[in-house]
């Protein structure tokens, strides 16, 4: 490894010609691995990054940045007698290379042996790696990027008189590539394209001033929504949250929006995590088998979904993924495991290291106005502010803002509240749930009704 061919000046090669570049990571890969094994490595495993992003943003029609990002990485772990070493570098000339492996080797030789390290086992690396359909580069100037960013601006500024201000509108696109290997032999490549686009807006009467935002990502940039809807998404969700109320304090269903919902979810994802499991600070520990949901809710995982957000052939450890059941008929199926976590609960990974693929809530049977009927009177929660969840406990407290609901009609916008409860009998409780799905995220889930919860707002006076 005379030199790095990573080096260039044509910052677009990777759109251009990604087979070259992966290969020239592979090559880089093999270096690594041998070189670690040399220097007295038992184990080694390398992840190699190349990407290229663009962005930009304006504000009330004009250029706030532009920025074009090349970034390589090299991320090298060595296991010797079950003593890890980890370095890394983005410094893709050989010698920086060469130091990063022997930094590695250093650490590791000075720290102490755990018992759960090492590579996951050599009969779980992927044998297979299906196109999933992540790969649709497309070279977007930052001069396209800003025209669609002023067109979403504006058409969001234009689409109500109550739009008072901007705080602006951004595009973005990125391209990456990516080779995980160890020293079992297995090799993976990974490539994936992502083009987002977002606007925030504020919105004023002479009830005050609120802000809101619309946004979308896709894998493909003719997927893309159009301008206008993004703006105006933005605008209609901001001008709605305008005479905002604040409410009784009492006890009352919650409807959680589908863009609040996949956090709940994401609190049980979190909750049957390995790191949380085997460090005891989780409320689900030994809750394999437990109803966690009610019988008509699943979650299931899909790794393999075609352009899907989380889609991966293989985890962080190489290890390959299936769709299987996260939860099954409202039971807790397994947890979500990588290699080490699995090791030190002596139990065998889920294909999770690096996090979940794709989550999807099945059993959602109701509209959203079919939810907003069956709940009555309460609350819909559209966005949630500070961090108040004890995973020990489950015990869960944050403020909300959203709208009233009374008699099966969405009323009046509603802030300043605070939303309690307990993640247990959050989940369990569950009354239904919503076909309202957000595709965009990794947790695809719709709107979820929550039975009962404490809602915190203003005694009467």
């Amino acid at each position: 490894m005379s030199r790095s061919p990573l080096i260039d000046s044509d910052n677009t090669a990777l759109l251009h010609d990604p087979e070259r570049e992966t290969e020239l990571l592979v090559g880089i890969a093999q270096h690594v691995l041998d070189r670690a094994r040399a220097g007295g490595a038992d184990q080694a495993e390398v992840s190699l990054g190349s990407s290229l992003g663009r962005e930009a943003s304006v504000r009330l029609g004009e250029i706030e940045t532009l920025e074009e990002a090349r970034d390589r990485s090299v991320d090298v772990t060595v296991y010797t007698n079950q003593c890890m070493g980890s370095a890394s570098t983005g410094d893709l000339r050989p010698e920086a290379i060469d130091e990063t492996i022997e930094r590695a080797l250093a650490i590791a030789r000075n720290t102490q042996p755990d018992r759960a390290a090492g590579l996951a086992d050599a009969r779980l690396m992927a044998s297979e790696l299906p196109d999933l359909d992540l790969w649709h580069p497309d070279d977007i100037a930052l001069d396209d990027l800003v025209t669609r960013a002023l067109a979403i601006e504006q058409a969001g500024r234009d689409a109500d008189d109550r739009i008072a201000n901007s705080e602006g509108a951004s595009v973005t696109s990125e391209a990456n590539l990516g080779v995980y290997a160890n020293s079992h032999g297995f090799i993976g490549r990974m490539r994936g394209t992502g083009y987002s686009q977002s606007c925030v807006l504020i919105a004023r009467d002479e009830s005050g001033m609120q802000r809101d935002y619309e946004y979308d990502t896709q894998r493909r940039w003719a997927d893309l929504a159009a301008p206008e809807h993004t703006g105006v998404g933005a605008a209609r969700r901001a001008v709605r949250r305008l005479d905002s109320k604040r409410i009784r304090t009492g006890r009352m269903p919650v409807l959680f929006a589908p863009e609040v919902a996949r956090g709940l979810i994401g609190h049980l994802v979190a909750a049957v995590s390995g790191g949380n499991l085997y460090r005891r600070s989780s409320y689900l520990l030994d809750a394999v088998g437990e109803r966690v949901m009610p019988e008509w809710a699943s979650l299931i995982e899909r790794p393999h979904l075609p352009r899907g957000p989380r889609s991966s052939a293989f985890d962080a450890d190489g290890v390959a993924t299936r769709e299987s059941p996260l939860v099954e008929s409202g039971v807790l199926a397994r947890y979500v495991l990588s290699s080490y976590s699995a090791r030190r609960l002596g139990l065998e990974t889920t294909a999770n290291a690096g996090g979940i693929h794709n989550l999807e809530f099945v059993g959602a049977t109701h509209s959203f106005d079919e939810l907003i009927a069956e709940m009555g009177d309460g609350v819909v929660v559209t966005e949630l502010m500070g961090q108040g969840i004890n995973l020990v406990t489950g015990d869960y407290s944050r403020g909300a803002a959203g709208f009233r609901v009374e008699g099966g009609k969405v009323g009046a916008a509603v802030e300043e509240i605070t939303i309690a409860g307990n993640l247990r009998d959050m989940l369990a409780g569950l009354r239904a749930a919503g076909t309202d799905v957000d595709p965009r995220h990794n947790i695809r889930t719709g709107s979820l009704l929550v039975d009962e919860m404490t809602i915190a707002g203003q005694d009467a006076g």
